[in-house]
């Protein structure tokens, strides 16, 4: 069917990432694409090129099971500083914690904020709810320890961005309803939220870009199993089936106009609107799905960034 056309400086990218292999995804991949690309060791080095420095605690995460919080400032910092805490994106079946750390740098890394970013357990080992109840676990015991790690509790901010996005969401609307940590701002990079399969847009991102809709049925196939699509799903898994969005904190919400995941962002962030949210929307037309990582020197993807640094800057001077 029609579809937008990609932006032309992205679609020669694009060109040039198919030339490299398929995005086809099985399960048999997973492991390697879950590694780290670089060793611990390196990424430190790295982040003290920075002045940057990392820690990484070990937390009660769904059902009182451990998983990893890394939590990286800048070094030698003093005084409670906002806190951004970040879920990484995969399909919630693929990433890394510590993975794509160079993201944040023209856009976060630049004040002076403490980065957390949770190690959430992947489906299909760990499908729905640990991924998002991992999240939220995280999420609480950083607001409960915030003195110690230095963080001004009344400035939390969810950030995530693909599956990481959806999962950010699903743990905007546990905080919510739980009466926990008091959220002070989320941002939504083209998030996954809707596990329907029946968007105009999945329809035509089919078999085209880089996270199609076969991709996307795969991740929420390992997430929610034969539960997909059906009436035994919560919103806190597929925050799309959210009616009521009162209550949730300001927020940056983004997608591409050429990408599979477009109709439901849009969906969200007028049900956002229609809830009294201050929502702040953005479709860039001609991008496919995670282009400002895949192209970050792209016009496009750097008008992208400059948006969400701006969007950032005044959440912060707030």
């Amino acid at each position: 069917m029609p579809r937008p056309p990609f932006d032309p400086e992205l679609e020669a990218v694009l060109a040039a990432l198919h030339q490299r292999g398929s995005f086809s995804l099985t399960t048999e991949m997973l492991p390697r694409m879950r590694q780290l690309e670089i060793t611990e060791e390196e990424l430190d080095e790295r982040l003290r090129s920075r002045g940057l420095e990392r820690q990484t605690v070990t937390v009660p995460g769904h059902q009182g099971d451990p998983v990893k919080l890394a939590i990286i400032q800048r070094a030698g910092r003093t005084g409670p500083a906002a806190c951004f805490y970040t879920v990484h994106g995969g399909g919630m079946m693929f990433g890394h914690y510590l993975g794509n750390l160079d993201s944040y740098d023209d856009w976060l890394l630049t004040h002076d904020v403490v980065l957390v970013s949770v190690d959430y357990r992947l489906a299909p080992e760990y499908p729905d709810p640990y991924p998002v109840e991992d999240c939220y676990a995280g999420l609480a015991w950083t607001a409960a320890h915030a003195d110690s790690l230095g963080i001004d509790p009344a400035r939390i901010v969810l950030v995530g961005q693909s599956a990481g996005g959806g999962l950010a969401a699903g743990t905007a609307l546990l905080a919510r309803d739980r009466q926990g940590p008091r959220l002070f701002g989320q941002i939504l990079i083209s998030p996954m939220l809707d596990d329907s399969d029946s968007t105009v847009s999945t329809r035509q991102i089919d078999g085209v870009g880089v996270a199609d809709r076969a991709m996307t049925r795969f991740g929420w196939n390992a997430y929610l199993g034969d539960r997909r699509g059906g009436g035994d799903v919560t919103i806190y898994a597929a925050p799309a089936r959210a009616t009521d969005l009162t209550g949730l904190p300001p927020t940056y919400i983004d997608c591409g106009s050429a990408e599979v995941f477009r109709d439901e962002t849009v969906a969200y962030a007028s049900r956002l609107w229609e809830a009294g949210v201050n929502a702040e929307l953005h479709v860039w037309p001609g991008a496919f799905h995670g282009f400002t990582s895949m192209a970050p020197q792209a016009a496009l993807s750097r008008n992208a960034i400059a948006a969400l640094a701006d969007w950032t800057s005044r959440l912060l001077a707030a």
